[in-house]
């Protein structure tokens, strides 16, 4: 079976904070929106579309 190296730091990463918070997914969700507003501009945030609005399709 096939190793993905991404999925696997995930997982770790996962498990990492899993341990840390004693597996409380309160604790880990509170620690996230803590670093959320420490981040603030390092953060991505998309536009939202209207429903049914279509991307515009290149011509060809």
């Amino acid at each position: 079976m096939y190793e993905d190296p991404i999925v696997d730091e995930v997982r770790k990463t996962r498990e990492r904070l899993a341990k840390k918070f004693n597996y409380d997914i309160d604790a880990i969700f509170e620690d996230l929106r803590k670093r959320q507003v420490e981040w603030g501009s390092r953060l991505v945030y998309r536009e939202k579309k209207p429903r049914g609005e279509q991307p515009p399709t290149p011509e060809r």
